[in-house]
């Protein structure tokens, strides 16, 4: 497992693959996980378990992807990096917090906005029930 920000996984996911498939399918993956581990454990070990369960499912992704500022044709490269990358186009961030707050979701929307990519799930795995620990964005 890559924590560059290189590609992992296999290539079978289609660009053309709408957002919402695309979306239930990471989300199945991290329910998968919930299941399997539930709450109560580091980010980082849901990283791990989640990036496995993606490859599993044939899913292309990157993680830890570096997010660089652009200010006035300066960039800036301030070590903002994205929890995963799917298929190029979805940003998922993830969280093992008590209860997500308005900073989780401002960062997600930054990352979103700093990338160019219009679609993004925050997922909080410190959750009884994982549904109600996922959120979904569209810009």
């Amino acid at each position: 497992m890559d924590t560059k920000g290189t590609k992992v996984g296999t290539k079978d996911t289609k660009k053309s693959e709408s957002f919402d498939m695309l979306s239930r399918r990471v989300i199945g993956c991290a329910i998968e996980v919930h299941r399997a581990l539930g709450p109560g454990l580091l980010e980082s070990a849901y990283e791990q378990c989640l990036a496995h369960e993606l490859g599993l499912a044939g899913l292309d992704f990157e993680r830890q992807v570096p997010a660089a500022l652009e200010y006035k044709g300066l960039t800036i490269e301030c070590g903002y990096r994205m929890d995963l990358l799917i298929g190029e186009t979805l940003v998922v961030e993830l969280k093992s917090v008590d209860q997500l707050l308005p900073i989780h979701e401002a960062q997600i929307l930054t990352y979103m906005r700093l990338t160019g990519k219009n679609i993004g799930l925050l997922i909080n795995f410190n959750s009884k029930f994982l549904r109600h620990g996922i959120k979904r964005f569209v810009l």
